[in-house]
């Protein structure tokens, strides 16, 4: 899997800034003002690398609100 293989996806509609997704990935994410994540690079929905492709499926399946998606092409 490539670079711009997978995405991130972030449901608005569900998530409530707990955070622990920008926990997991720091060097993709960032909090705002209010606890919500923000992609480090302005993203709607940021481009997961090769090489942090474990630590998103991980925050995904460890959402509590199922706020995240990996698009995978």
């Amino acid at each position: 899997m490539t670079a711009s293989s997978a995405r991130l996806h972030i449901d608005w509609t569900r998530c409530d800034g707990r955070g622990l997704c920008t926990e997991l990935l720091p060097r993709l994410l960032d909090r705002d003002d209010w606890g919500y994540p923000l992609a480090r690079d302005g993203a709607r929905e940021p481009s997961v690398p090769a090489r942090t492709l474990a630590d998103a499926r991980r925050a995904v399946s460890r959402c509590p609100r199922l706020a995240l998606t990996l698009i995978t092409e």
